[in-house]
């Protein structure tokens, strides 16, 4: 399979291609030069390659949530360059991929995803490690203040994400110290300062286009979770 996966939802500019059985990835933390990198990225890996855009399965892209602009911009490189080519596009949420960067890192099976929303906020997800080795969501994502994100009962979980950094105490309030209570969740391990990149799209996009879920490129649409994208000024 020929797949290539962009992603500009966080601090990181990423490419990678992976092109018979061969992963090659590009990686630049420029949060302001997205739009000027990605384009170059995407060109190095194919040249490196020795293959074209059009000669590609597909596209795949961070589809959110994450930071506004940044989101958008890999949603609209992605359909232009899908479009121009002829190819399906499938979009990854990037909560999902950072559950897959935790699980490919360190083996951790249940993890509680969260990316600093700003404005008080996270956008959070769940998710467990299938037998496949793939992040599966344990319940939708939102976007909401710490004290009402939603989390499964029971379970060993691991905490990651810059969510984790700017909202660790009220996060972890959700989960027990111990393992006394079987019900109730356990936290076991927080590691804010994890950053997934395009590598970590491309175990799930793989499965989706396995699975029939590539779409054409007008059809995939970024998931920002929230419209508002400021705190309204005060008076």
């Amino acid at each position: 399979m020929k797949l290539l996966a962009i992603d500009t939802a966080g601090t990181a500019c990423s490419a990678a291609l992976l092109c018979a059985g061969r992963l090659t990835e590009r990686v630049e933390v420029a949060p302001r030069r997205h739009g000027e990198l990605l384009l170059g990225m995407m060109d190095e890996l194919l040249q490196a390659a020795g293959i074209s855009l059009t000669a590609l399965d597909a596209l795949a892209f961070g589809r959110g949530p994450g930071a506004f602009t940044g989101v958008r911009i890999a949603s609209a490189v992605a359909q232009g360059a899908a479009f121009g080519a002829g190819l399906p596009v499938i979009g990854v949420s990037n909560l999902a991929a950072l559950a897959q960067a935790a699980w490919q890192r360190w083996g951790a099976r249940r993890i509680a995803a969260a990316l600093d929303a700003r404005m008080g906020e996270v956008y959070w997800g769940t998710y467990w490690i299938d037998d496949a080795g793939l992040a599966r969501a344990a319940d939708g994502e939102q976007v909401s203040v710490p004290d009402q994100v939603r989390v499964p009962a029971g379970g060993d979980w691991w905490g990651v994400g810059s969510g984790w950094g700017v909202q660790q105490a009220a996060l972890a309030a959700h989960f027990a110290a111990d393992r006394t209570t079987p019900s109730q969740p356990t936290l076991i391990q927080v590691e804010p300062d994890l950053v997934a990149t395009a590598r970590d799209l491309l175990p799930l996009a793989v499965a989706d286009w396995g699975a029939g879920q590539a779409a054409a490129a007008g059809a995939v649409l970024p998931v920002y979770l929230r419209d508002r994208v400021a705190e309204p000024p005060r008076r």
